[in-house]
């Protein structure tokens, strides 16, 4: 049986495992544009959260935690506060934040962005398009909300929709590297490995790409048992002791071989398709 016909409930799953910006950070961009995540009343962090290993990220959830329990209705501490449970897997509770932060802030098309993002990681991915649908204006559309929706989309296994949003997301943003990423690992639930791994080698290679991305390009290019030069990418940018967990989550990935076989296999077929 081919992934993309796998249930939702499973897909959300593979999702999880493997494709960090599907869902987490198409929606997350949303929340870092105009009135930036770093400043005003969040407490500050030593770096961003994007690059902390997982003692870093439980110090910033209690400090920031810390924040938001003080002051429950201010906007961006509220937004981070949220995208930092995710990154720590504590999704249910990121929703439960969100929610809190929308009824503060109903109007705002950011926090329904991020609303949005919670409900997805908490499974609830058809509220999560409503919502996403609401911050969309025809008139001002916004190219992370595009994205966003495509993420979703590709969680429900609409992938040739999640596709075109993503499209429509780059004709608004040019290169963009989240939107390449989550582009090329729409082609991964596909099976598609070959063009997965083309959108993700240009999405590294635009300026703003993070190490986030490099980590789904060498997720894939090991998928296609190229582990040396996977492993080579995944250490790029990253301090001895994240290289390490990195290589290690990707070794676990390698060894769980009923749905990478099943992406191998129909891999396999897109290429005799072709000749």
């Amino acid at each position: 049986m081919a992934l993309r016909q796998t249930s939702p409930r499973h897909r959300i799953g593979i999702l999880g495992s493997v494709c960090v910006l599907i869902a987490a950070a198409a929606l997350g961009g949303c929340s870092t544009t105009k009135k930036p995540l770093t400043t005003g009343s969040i407490p500050k962090l030593s770096k961003p959260v994007e690059t902390m290993n997982a003692p870093e990220l439980a110090r910033a959830a209690a400090t920031v935690g810390a924040g938001y329990e003080r002051n429950p209705k201010d906007r961006n501490t509220g937004l981070a506060y949220a995208n930092i449970l995710m990154m720590t897997g504590r999704n249910t509770q990121a929703l439960a934040v969100m929610q809190q932060v929308a009824i503060a802030h109903p109007a705002d098309r950011e926090v329904l962005a991020a609303f949005g993002k919670a409900q997805a990681a908490a499974g609830q991915l058809e509220q999560a398009l409503g919502t996403i649908g609401r911050a969309q204006t025809p008139d001002r559309p916004d190219w992370r909300l595009y994205s966003a929706e495509g993420a979703v989309l590709d969680q429900l296994g609409r992938s040739d929709e999640a596709r075109g949003r993503y499209r429509m997301a780059l004709d608004l943003k040019p290169n963009d590297p989240t939107i390449l990423s989550n582009l090329g690992m729409s082609y991964v639930l596909g099976g598609d490995l070959k063009t997965a791994e083309t959108y993700l080698r240009s999405a590294s290679q635009q300026p703003g790409a993070d190490s986030r991305v490099r980590q789904n390009l060498a997720l894939v290019v090991g998928l296609q048992g190229r582990f040396p030069e996977a492993e080579q990418i995944a250490r790029q940018e990253l301090d001895p002791q994240q290289a390490d967990a990195n290589v290690a989550y990707l070794r676990s990935m390698m060894s769980q071989q009923n749905s990478w076989k099943q992406l191998a296999a129909k891999d396999g077929k897109n290429d005799k398709s072709t000749n």
